[in-house]
């Protein structure tokens, strides 16, 4: 379980970032939601870039 977990952190974090910005959007708080929309495809593409530069 550790291994997989340590292997998919980036899209857990993700995908409860995504649920953090729909959440807002549906307490009317659009103006919330559009900015934290942002934060789950950031995630990923850092999540990517450090694993292309690990050495190991």
């Amino acid at each position: 379980m550790k291994h997989i977990i340590l292997k998919w952190y980036p899209v857990i974090l993700a995908f409860l970032m995504l649920l953090y910005s729909v959440g807002y959007g549906m307490m009317g708080m659009t103006e919330e939601a559009q900015y934290s929309a942002h934060w789950p495809g950031t995630i990923l593409l850092f999540a990517i870039a450090i694993r292309q530069r690990r050495t190991t």
